[in-house]
């Protein structure tokens, strides 16, 4: 049997400082054991490599947390680790999340020499006021700095900017687009702030301590978003990612497709093939939340696994289509059928999907299931339709 692609993921759960609208698994610690942590990461790592054997690893993402605060050391040996456990692909994708600040760009020769050949930037914003709203340790001229650095250390960057910020006016983020489009290399990440249950930003907005844009305002900022990424050669290739032709985050990619990935780190999530398996299944891990107890598992057993169940049947159509419909793309129907046993469409049914379509929220084609422009702008409504 020819190997598989999978995609591994590493979560390094430690920050400076948590920003105010971070949901995310991420913790601040006066100091980190970086070797204990290392070694932790690479047991764990090959728990994973027994988890899913005889696959070909094609992406490896740090994410956090704040993975540019890893020491380059310990992203070395885990790179280096995952090439001996699994074979690789010759192009294998390295991405690693980093912080804009002056500290942790000093460290992108060194995490470059270490293997990683792709850094996302949290940047978040262009501007000091929103920076300072957002919670980020960065100023817009470290942000411009270390852009610079990334251009001369990696041969692919990308970086994220969050709209529909208080009191901001579509107007006033097209201007802020071109000038991230003028900073810009092949992709781009654009959110819009929502605001998530347990972030300090609940607290303040249920309070009334600051209004977002209304509804209308964000669609505006969303429609506008699209079409001038479109006419400036980066067009969506999900909701909130854009790239040129061919530079999509492939890691990510792996996620919207429902590839195979492992996860290790604290609160990493895998999805991989079920073996054997009577039927189309996936394995679904996750890993301890808590750094600490994260590690005190791994140290002792070997792995931090938390949950561990088998994903089958309708849950794996679900699923399947929560993150396929994502993609401009759609779902590539063939391939949605090898994974889950089921052909979209089908599975779905005419009578739910004719009204979809019927309303120009859904697209369906002899090979694929796709989500208008419009249908991925309401893509919750839409899967709540979808989904009973």
């Amino acid at each position: 049997m020819s190997a598989q692609p999978l995609g591994v993921y590493v979560h390094w759960p430690f920050c400076k400082s948590k920003c105010p609208y971070c949901d995310f698994n991420s913790h601040v610690r006066d100091g980190v054991e970086q070797a204990r942590w290392r070694d932790a990461l690479l047991k764990e790592l090959e728990h994973a490599a027994r988890e899913a054997p005889d696959q070909r690893v094609e992406t490896i993402f740090f994410g956090g947390g704040t993975p540019s605060l890893m020491a380059p050391e310990t992203v070395a040996a885990v790179i280096a680790r995952t090439r001996e456990l699994w074979d690789c692909a010759a192009d294998v994708e390295i991405t690693l999340e980093a912080n804009p600040t002056s500290v942790e760009a000093r460290r992108f020769a060194a995490l470059a020499e270490a293997g990683v050949n792709r850094v996302s930037l949290g940047i978040q914003a262009l501007d000091a006021p929103s920076l300072k709203f957002l919670g980020r340790e960065h100023s817009t001229d470290e942000a411009l700095e270390a852009l610079g650095t990334a251009r001369r250390h990696f041969s692919r960057f990308s970086f994220d900017l969050i709209y529909a910020r208080p009191g901001q006016t579509p107007e006033a983020w097209a201007e802020e687009l071109e000038r991230a489009l003028g900073l810009a290399g092949e992709h781009l990440s654009l959110y819009q702030l929502t605001i998530e249950r347990g972030t300090r930003f609940f607290t303040d907005h249920a309070r009334g301590a600051f209004v977002l844009p209304d509804e209308e305002a964000a669609a505006s900022m969303f429609e506008a978003t699209q079409a001038r990424l479109a006419v400036a050669g980066l067009p969506a290739y999900e909701i909130s990612n854009h790239a040129r032709p061919g530079a999509a985050c492939r890691h990510n990619l792996i996620y919207w497709r429902y590839q195979d990935y492992v996860g290790i780190g604290p609160g990493a999530h895998g999805r991989f093939a079920e073996r054997p398996a009577q039927a189309p299944a996936k394995r679904a891990t996750r890993r301890a939340s808590g750094p600490e107890a994260w590690l005190d598992a791994v140290e002792q057993a070997g792995h931090g696994t938390a949950e561990s169940s088998v994903v089958a049947g309708q849950d794996l159509v679900e699923e399947a289509l929560m993150m396929g419909l994502r993609l401009a793309d759609g779902i590539d129907r063939a391939t949605f059928a090898s994974v889950t046993g089921a052909d979209p469409v089908a599975a779905l049914g005419e009578a739910r999907l004719a009204p979809l379509v019927r309303a120009g929220f859904l697209e369906i084609e002899p090979d694929r299931l796709r989500a208008t422009a419009s249908g991925r702008q309401r893509l919750n409504a839409l899967l709540e339709r979808l989904i009973a």
